[in-house]
């Protein structure tokens, strides 16, 4: 339920090759954006309960709950969980024209120009701007919101400066990052990367107590035979255990999780609890 070149992308095609290989069956990523991932979540939760349809998310699902007053599905009763994924930092990028290189420096220019940053996210309420809004209220400062589609569309124009700075999940910024285009400032996580031991926390950098972290999970239409979810949980935890899976994961500062339906139920009910009371502290409401 994400534009292409996101976060999801490299892990959903990672494991639909897998899929595919391991079941005799094409898989296909259908990538619909939109809506705050809405559009392509309902379509999987009105499709039918096979096993043949699944959904790849991440912490939109859950801020959706909150943030939505008539989603067109219920994010616990008409999707089943079949395992969280992975975990990961969010990074903070700025475009490489703007004069800073840390998160106090950023603080310094943004209380000097009020309003003249202009920050990117993956939608409204979507985790990069909560997790962006979250950073403007516990630093004291203001800047402009500029919401897109997703990651994909976003990144041409952080690179080009028209926006200036995008707290987002390391996996999707990775190529930008590497390439020179984008300077990544802090991660917003608890304690430093493992893949960038040099980048220091927003915590260390003059916002102390800021935390933010994003997931993917996988999901299934409710109704789906235990059967089923049992299988494909199954393949999907085997999978993350492969050589070119945990690099890859790791390479993007993600820790793989692999956990069982239950687990993963429970996980997205204390998201969706959690996200639910950031969304109510930002005071941020989608009709």
């Amino acid at each position: 339920p994400t534009a292409t070149g996101g976060g999801s992308d490299p892990i959903a095609r990672a494991l639909g090759a897998k899929y595919s290989a391991a079941w005799g069956q094409q898989v296909v990523v259908d990538n619909r954006p939109g809506a705050g991932m809405t559009i392509g979540i309902d379509l999987v939760a009105k499709a039918s309960p096979d096993g043949h349809t699944m959904v790849l998310v991440n912490p939109s699902h859950a801020i959706n709950a909150t943030l939505m007053k008539k989603l067109p599905y219920d994010a616990v009763r008409d999707l089943t969980p079949v395992t969280v994924i992975a975990t990961q930092a969010l990074v903070v990028v700025v475009t490489a024209s703007l004069p800073v290189k840390n998160v106090r420096e950023l603080i310094a220019l943004a209380k000097s120009k009020p309003r003249e940053i202009s920050y990117a996210s993956s939608g409204p309420g979507s985790a990069s701007h909560l997790a962006s809004e979250m950073l403007s209220g516990m630093a004291g400062i203001e800047m402009n919101h500029v919401p897109y589609k997703g990651t994909g569309p976003a990144i041409p124009d952080l690179i080009s400066g028209r926006v200036q700075l995008y707290v987002n999940p390391l996996l999707a910024m990775i190529g930008s990052i590497e390439g020179g285009r984008l300077r990544v400032i802090a991660v917003t996580s608890a304690k430093r990367v493992n893949s960038l031991p040099d980048i220091p926390t927003v915590a260390e950098s003059g916002v102390p107590g800021y935390e933010a972290t994003s997931w993917y999970m996988l999901l299934v239409p409710a109704k789906t035979p235990a059967a089923v979810v049992k299988k494909i949980n199954a393949e999907t935890v085997r999978f993350l255990k492969d050589k070119d899976m945990v690099e890859m994961l790791a390479r993007a500062g993600t820790e793989p999780v692999g956990n069982s339906p239950a687990a993963a139920a429970e996980f997205l009910k204390v998201e969706i609890a959690r996200w639910g009371k950031a969304v109510k502290q930002a005071g941020v409401r989608v009709d």
